[in-house]
């Protein structure tokens, strides 16, 4: 479902390109994402998936959950499941702990904290440099990439994270 809305967003946006709407002025029409690093591979979320940008909080451990399940922080008063991406991917990080970030996602009453390398910042796109036909940088992650943008020869990797918290294996943490 996310995947045709994002696919939708960039139809407006090549018919805005039309009419001279651009959003990112001089008649260009863009894009612009949360850029984030996992495994040495760039990443997007779009702007609209992520409400915050975290260090990683001090969180309590939870027994007997999947090991990709970092355990539980406190956030302003709200219980946040800290999530490791690499980790459900079967993958592991090789950056140190306290230099990594959250991208915290308050999805359709999901409130979920992703562990990722590093944040990049604001990322902007020019909508023609989107490609559908992308293949993921490793196919444990595929599931959750809807294509990518190519930027100065570098791909961009656009990962749903809303398809991330939605997949089954995650809403069910409890390890088997």
């Amino acid at each position: 479902m996310a995947a045709r809305g994002f696919i939708k967003l960039l139809e407006i946006a090549q018919r805005s390109k039309k009419r001279g709407l651009g959003l990112l002025g001089q008649g260009q029409t863009g894009w612009t994402g949360v850029g984030f690093a996992l495994a040495g591979e760039n990443f997007l979320a779009p702007i609209g998936e992520v409400s915050e940008i975290l260090k990683t909080p001090r969180y309590t451990l939870v027994p007997g959950v999947e090991s990709w399940m970092r355990g539980l922080a406190n956030v302003r008063g709200r219980l946040l499941p800290i999530t490791d991406i690499l980790l459900f991917v079967g993958r592991k990080s090789q950056i140190q702990e306290q230099k990594r970030r959250v991208l915290v996602v308050d999805h359709e009453e999901i409130f979920a904290g992703l562990v990722v390398d590093e944040v990049l910042g604001m990322q902007h796109f020019n909508a023609q440099d989107y490609s559908i036909d992308v293949k993921a940088p490793f196919t444990e992650i595929a599931p959750f990439v809807q294509g990518a943008f190519i930027r100065d020869g570098q791909t961009w990797y656009v990962l749903l994270l809303s398809r991330f918290i939605e997949d089954p294996r995650f809403l069910k943490a409890a390890a088997a």
